[in-house]
């Protein structure tokens, strides 16, 4: 037939007939028929699609390695040295637990309400998936028939969105399918379930049975009871739907059907279901659940070291499940807290009752004005039109002004406890916030202000180490100092009292500013007192002026908290430390922190300034700290001009501890002798010195301050401050430094000082006529 020739007359029947050409056009449709190449375009359209989607449900599957290592993202945990959980940085709230420590009929419950043949099928259920699949196609709404496989597949790798379409289903579910039969294949049923509950959500940020168990009922998921861990199982099928707090009706319908299907399993007797139904939970408040914990300024301080970390070690605080082990001790943080509460809640009320905004309308102004730049709205205004709108809506919010004015009126705190001998930090509260706190300012790290007379016991140990004994007198005259920029400096005594002359012991005891200041005139000079702050742990700038005899320069209280250690520890600097160790998920040491120490003074002048430091609490100004605490302690209470920083930073042989008081607006001052150190802050070092060691379970020892061999005793002249004759009328006894021998007594040299004392004073005031 290809073959065949047409004559010229065939030719012209074919185009006249349109019968024989009709019969001879059959012949092509039999070989290029209309439908037949829709057929084959058809067929080839469908293949390209089916290669595409092929790809593109592959393109969202785990690769080989996500498949055989699993990583779900883990919350780091951050440790007190008593091992109490202070908190954890998460993306995702999840702590890891074996499926060992989880009770056994968590498990059975699970597996009897989501997926009785979890252990005869591999991966999929297939008449189950089969099923769900025509569902999802015919009705258009999903069914809910997944094995606990598949929704492990979906919830470790992410395989489901939050606005799913029906392809968007289907495709899920296929790759739930494939991915399913990889995770049977890579890992056993064990493995499986302790994955699954691992990462499976409970609402309220809780990933995992163990944060579940924290978030909602405060305890281990190995202490879960029957009537609790019902309710979690059954919370799987819709976590927010079936929240217990808010749909308590909800969520304990369907613990009920949980209890029916393991009834029906004979895990329980009908006796057990009945008592389990009627057992009702109590769950965490919400105050309990947005609550702060004990120790955030702490806690954020170790994020921030932790942050600087991660670029060394390559890990990632919000994901990769961390232990972070730190030295704070909760115990003494819980103190801490209490004796701070205690003392400002009166505290804050006296201040209040003396401030009054309209005497200083001019930081009120600049208060209100920086409030209004920090506000959330002004700050993400578009233009100045609509920061002029909310400027204008703020200023006149009278509940806007009131919260300034009592946010800025709020006095301030800075409280740190630290083990001189280790430099460990037992206790840190940063500020008055730290019950809602969320990244503020930390007062006992990030501020820097004057410490006063806190700073004198620096002045006072140079005079000790150039070899003048404590009992050095210094004269109580006034004098004036030329400063750098031309002007002169006349500084006073706080009762601006003058005359007679204090020993060094005196003159710390009492705090007086001219003795201080000629300290470091004279004996002490200013150069070297900068490089004995330095050398005892402060790092902010010292320079060498004579001003430092009166805290001139900015410290922070950390700083000065640790230097204050290094008397306690015999004058050894323990540096500060906050992070002991840092471990992965599988408890590796990533990071070990031992104690470091150098030598800054002494054993003798640490111990001479101990004892000088003593005088202050028994006697000086620092006494109300016994009104709390009378064990062994020394300290040295700070107070800056006009009463806007009050201080008190002491010690126990165990513990240093500082106290800073004060404002964020440094114009705010505590404005009269209630703001001075020894009222203001010292009560707070003596309660929280009294509730930590009447505490049974921290039980530290009384210990006594230890005198090294190198100190001595001896009989010195009341009158002339040196050692004793046998004719000294009035004697008392003192210590010193065996390295720098003590002067005799030059005004009662022999049986007839007495007689020879008025011959010279005849001599002096004897006038001589020519």
């Amino acid at each position: 037939m290809a073959d065949r020739k047409f004559t010229p007359e065939d030719m012209e029947r074919y185009f006249n007939d349109p019968e024989y050409r009709h019969a001879h056009m059959s012949f092509a449709k039999k070989y290029f028929s209309f439908k037949k190449v829709l057929v084959y375009t058809t067929v080839f359209v469908l293949i390209i699609l089916a290669a595409w989607y092929s790809i593109y449900i592959v393109d969202g599957l785990p690769t080989l390695e996500e498949l055989e290592n699993p990583r779900p993202e883990l919350a780091t945990k951050v440790y007190s040295i008593d091992d109490e959980v202070l908190d954890q940085f998460a993306y995702k709230n999840r702590t890891r637990i074996s499926l060992d420590e989880i009770p056994p009929g968590l498990i059975q419950g699970l597996i009897a309400t989501e997926d009785k043949q979890f252990y005869n099928h591999w991966g999929v259920n297939l008449s189950r998936f089969m099923r769900q699949m025509i569902i999802n196609i015919v009705t258009f709404r999903q069914a809910g028939a997944s094995t606990i496989t598949q929704q492990l597949s979906r919830n470790l790798y992410k395989l489901q969105g939050r606005r799913e379409s029906m392809f968007d289903k289907i495709t899920r579910k296929i790759r739930e399918f494939i991915t399913s039969v990889q995770i049977e294949r890579n890992f056993t049923k064990k493995e499986i379930l302790e994955l699954y509950l691992n990462v499976s959500f409970f609402g309220k940020n809780a990933y995992g049975i163990e944060s579940a168990a924290q978030t909602y009922l405060g305890k281990r998921s190995n202490d879960l009871t029957p009537p609790e861990y019902t309710l979690f199982i059954g919370m799987l099928k819709g976590p927010n739907y079936y929240d217990p707090i808010l749909h308590s009706d909800r969520a304990y319908a369907r613990r009920n059907i949980v209890i029916d299907e393991m009834v029906e399993e004979k895990i329980f007797t009908r006796e057990e279901a009945e008592k389990f139904r009627t057992d009702s939970l109590e769950f965490k408040t919400s105050d309990e659940e947005f609550r702060s914990g004990i120790a955030p300024h702490f806690v954020e301080w170790v994020r921030r070291q932790l942050q600087k970390k991660a670029e060394t070690y390559g890990f990632n605080i919000y994901r990769d499940g961390l232990r972070i082990y730190t030295s704070l001790d909760s115990r003494m943080q819980r103190h801490a807290i209490s004796a701070v509460e205690n003392h400002l809640h009166t505290f804050q009320a006296a201040f209040d009752s003396t401030w009054d905004w309209k005497e200083r309308p001019d930081i009120l102004t600049d208060v209100i004005n920086r409030a209004v730049r920090d506000d959330e709205s002004y700050r993400k205004s578009r233009n100045a039109y609509e920061r002029d709108s909310i400027r204008a809506y703020l200023l006149g919010n009278q509940a806007f002004i009131d919260s300034v004015k009592k946010g800025a009126q709020t006095i301030e705190i800075g409280f740190v406890v630290i083990d001189p001998h280790t430099g460990q930090i037992k206790a840190m509260i940063g500020g008055r916030n730290y019950r809602t706190f969320k990244y503020g300012l930390n007062h006992v790290t990030q501020i820097q202000r004057q410490p006063g007379s806190a700073f004198k016991p620096f002045v006072y140990t140079v005079a000790l180490d150039n070899g003048y004994p404590v009992c050095y007198e210094m004269l109580n005259q006034p004098v004036t100092i030329p400063m750098p920029d031309g002007t002169r400096w006349a500084p006073e005594n706080f009762e601006q009292d003058i005359g007679g002359k204090y020993t060094l012991r005196e003159g710390l005891k009492y705090s007086k500013n001219l003795i201080a200041v000629r300290v470091i005139l004279e004996i002490a000079p200013p150069k070297q007192v900068s490089e004995y702050a330095r050398r005892m742990g402060i790092t902010s700038r010292v320079p060498a002026y004579e001003s430092l005899a009166l805290g001139s320069i900015e410290v922070t209280p950390l700083d000065l908290t640790s230097a204050f250690g290094v008397f306690a520890n015999e004058g050894v600097l323990a540096s500060p430390v906050s992070i002991l160790r840092i471990e992965d998920k599988d408890g590796n040491a990533i990071e070990i922190n031992s104690t470091h120490n150098k030598e800054a003074l002494s054993k003798e002048t640490a111990y001479l300034m101990t004892d000088l430091l003593k005088g202050v609490v028994n006697g000086g100004t620092g006494t109300r700290v016994r009104s709390y605490f009378n064990g062994p302690c020394a300290g040295k209470t700070g107070t800056t001009n006009d009463y806007a920083d009050a201080w008190f930073v002491g010690f126990t042989p165990q513990l240093a501890a500082g106290v800073w008081v004060g404002f964020d607006e440094p114009r705010i001052r505590l404005g009269s002798y209630h703001g001075q150190g020894g009222r203001a802050a010292a009560p707070i070092f003596g309660q929280f010195m009294q509730k930590t060691y009447e505490d049974p379970e921290i039980s530290l020892p009384l210990q006594y301050f230890s005198q090294p061999e190198g100190i001595i005793t001896d009989t010195i002249c009341v009158d002339s401050k040196k050692k004793a004759r046998e004719w000294c009328p009035n004697k008392t006894t003192e210590i010193f430094n065996a390295k720098y021998p003590l002067q005799l007594c030059d005004k009662h040299t022999s049986p007839d000082w007495s007689r020879e004392e008025k011959n010279e004073d005849a001599r002096k005031n004897s006038k001589i006529n020519w």
